[in-house]
């Protein structure tokens, strides 16, 4: 008797776990790309579902890593997180979103990554029963540790109707009564949405009426052109009485793999995330910590690569439209979310957008991401590689080429 096979948890599907041949989204591009490649050697595979950045970390901040690593005192554990890391968060918040007054050492605490942050936060707050609303579609780390607490998820679907923003007045008191996470994230994965202060207002109102804590992942909320401003839900009154932020280097910096970001607002909620995170992990490298505080005193770095993807999206979303696809810039983040056809003209007909998706690796080796959680929707991104605008605009030509010798049906 194989009785390992009976010990997992059903938080991750008990006895079942791993004979079940359900297939990850993302796995089942990767696998259609490598397909898509060897049927094809001779054609170059343009990735537009890249959820990362396409360059790597500034080279002052490189160095900076660099000096720090070599210092002995920076081999010690950091539990949660160095002075200097919070202060320039503090920092940071008040240079770029104007909101002041956050003390770095009751309302900052560093985190290894948003998802870490948002895989722990569930810990603190969730028992059996209890809710969390999520919008559809989203980032999922916080609701499946919900889930793994034994919560439930309700979720809240984003539509183009309603520019991306949940509504939130349609949930039943009953759901409300045992609700205790929001969560948002602005600018928005997938859709590139934006929030406005004044539906931060509403928020901060609603959870103060349900008693609600609001998680907002800002990760992108540096990532604004076109005339934007840098949005924080803190920056709203009363938003610190009910909700905290995650800000992350990964995408306003390109230091993904760094692994380092901040949690900012209420401070009992820091509190109570500082208490799980001290028992999950020991905290980030400081060498790394005193890196990213020299990237947060020097915010032009993301500026400039704002600049980039903005003029990135001007050039992808004129190449889908001359291609018959209604592609609408997104004021933020590096994402270009549009609906997908139902069908080719005399071709191939479309019922979800996981279907087109697959035709766009298969047919024109470009690659995507399908959502079809709120309507049938494609995410591409500007995060491309490619080095220099010429090779940007060779790279978009290229996918101009390709996608206009058919004709798509909506």
């Amino acid at each position: 008797m194989d009785y390992i096979q009976h010990l997992f948890a059903d938080r991750i599907g008990g006895y079942q776990f791993g004979l079940k041949e359900e297939i990850y989204k993302f796995e089942k591009i990767k696998k259609a790309k490598r397909e898509a490649i060897l049927a094809n050697p001779e054609k170059e595979l343009i990735d537009l579902g890249v959820g990362e950045p396409d360059a790597m970390a500034d080279m002052q901040v490189v160095e900076k890593l660099y000096e720090e690593a070599r210092k002995s005192e920076n081999r010690f554990y950091a539990d949660n997180g160095i002075n200097e890391f919070k202060q320039a968060a503090s920092s940071y918040m008040e240079k770029v979103f104007n909101v002041s007054g956050i003390d770095p050492e009751t309302e900052i605490n560093h985190v290894i990554g948003s998802k870490s942050a948002l895989a722990m936060l569930p810990a603190a707050f969730i028992n059996p029963g209890d809710i969390a609303l999520m919008p559809a579609p989203c980032y999922p780390i916080l609701g499946t540790h919900t889930k793994y607490f034994g919560g439930e998820i309700i979720q809240l679907p984003l539509t183009e109707e309603n520019s991306f923003l949940p509504k939130l007045d349609l949930l039943s008191e009953s759901v409300l009564e045992r609700a205790k996470l929001l969560y948002l994230n602005y600018p928005n994965n997938p859709t590139g949405a934006l929030a406005s202060a004044e539906f931060f207002e509403e928020v901060v109102k609603f959870a103060k009426k349900h008693h609600l804590i609001v998680v907002h992942d800002a990760a992108y909320a540096a990532l604004v052109f076109d005339g934007e401003r840098p949005l924080s839900f803190l920056s709203v009154p009363g938003a610190k009485e009910v909700g905290v932020e995650l800000h992350s280097l990964s995408k306003s910096f390109n230091m993904t793999g760094w692994r380092i970001g901040f949690i900012a607002g209420n401070s009992k909620l820091i509190k109570a995330f500082a208490m799980v995170k001290d028992n999950h992990d020991s905290g980030q490298f400081m060498a790394i910590q005193k890196a990213a505080a020299f990237a947060l005193s020097n915010p032009e770095i993301t500026e400039l690569t704002a600049v980039k993807y903005s003029r990135r999206h001007d050039l992808l979303v004129n190449a889908l439209r001359e291609c018959g696809i209604p592609a609408k810039k997104p004021k933020g983040s590096f994402f270009l979310y549009t609906r997908a056809p139902k069908s080719v003209v005399n071709g191939p007909e479309f019922m979800t957008a996981e279907e087109f998706s697959h035709y766009l690796i298969h047919e024109h080796l470009i690659s995507s991401v399908p959502w079809d959680d709120a309507g049938q929707y494609v995410r591409f991104s500007v995060t491309f590689q490619a080095s220099g605008v010429e090779e940007e605009k060779r790279v978009i030509d290229e996918v101009k080429g390709r996608l206009s010798k058919v004709s798509f049906a909506f």
